[in-house]
C-alpha cells in the first residue's frame, strides 16, 4: 500500500500499533473516488450538509472515514449509527461493515497531519511485512473538532490485518 508523498512536518504518531477487533457497524457516508487530496475534504463538506437530516432518523455514534488506496482510491466520509436508518437523505449511502482484526495507530494533533501519518503508517506496515486484508482502512475520530483544540484531537488509524 502506498499513500501520496506528503511534506514532512513533526507529527505526534504512536508508531507501535495495538491489535484490536473492530466490531460490525452500521455506516452512513458520502463516497468519492480519486486522490484523497481532492476527495477527503469534499466528502466531509458534502456529508456535513446531510448530517442534520440523518440525525432525525438515526442515532449517530461516531465519525469516521473508510478508505482504500488500491486498486482505486476510495474515500468514504461518514458516521456509524445504532442501526440501519429507515430512510437515507439523498446523496448518502449505507453499508453494514463487518469489521474484523486491525492494527491501531494513534495520531494526536490536527487533521492536517493525517496525510503524513497515513504515509508513515503504511511505511511501518511495509517494513514489518504485515499481511493486510483487502478491506477498508479506518480513521476513527475520537473527539469533536468544534470543541477540542487542534493539538488535542485524537484519531485512530486502523489497518485491516490477517
Amino acid at each position: 500500500m502506498t499513500c501520496p508523498v506528503v511534506q514532512t512536518q513533526p507529527i505526534n504518531l504512536a508508531e507501535t500499533p495495538e491489535e484490536v477487533v473492530w466490531p460490525s457497524t452500521h455506516n452512513v457516508f458520502v463516497e468519492k473516488i480519486g486522490p484523497f487530496s481532492e476527495t477527503a475534504r469534499q466528502s466531509w463538506q458534502e456529508f456535513s450538509t446531510h448530517l442534520p437530516s440523518l440525525k432525525k432518523d438515526a442515532n449517530v455514534q461516531a465519525h469516521l472515514a473508510l478508505y482504500k488506496v488500491k486498486p482505486t482510491m476510495i474515500y468514504r466520509a461518514g458516521v456509524t449509527v445504532e442501526s440501519k436508518p429507515s430512510e437515507l437523505p439523498k446523496g448518502l449511502q449505507y453499508l453494514h461493515f463487518e469489521g474484523g482484526k486491525y492494527l491501531r495507530f494513534v495520531l494526536t494533533g490536527p487533521y492536517s497531519h493525517l496525510p503524513q501519518a497515513c504515509q508513515r503508517v503504511f511505511q511501518i506496515i511495509q517494513e514489518k511485512k504485515v499481511e493486510t486484508r483487502d478491506t477498508f482502512n479506518i480513521e476513527n475520530y475520537l473527539n469533536d473538532p468544534s470543541t477540542t483544540p487542534e493539538d488535542k484531537l485524537i484519531t485512530h488509524i486502523l489497518i485491516p490485518v490477517v
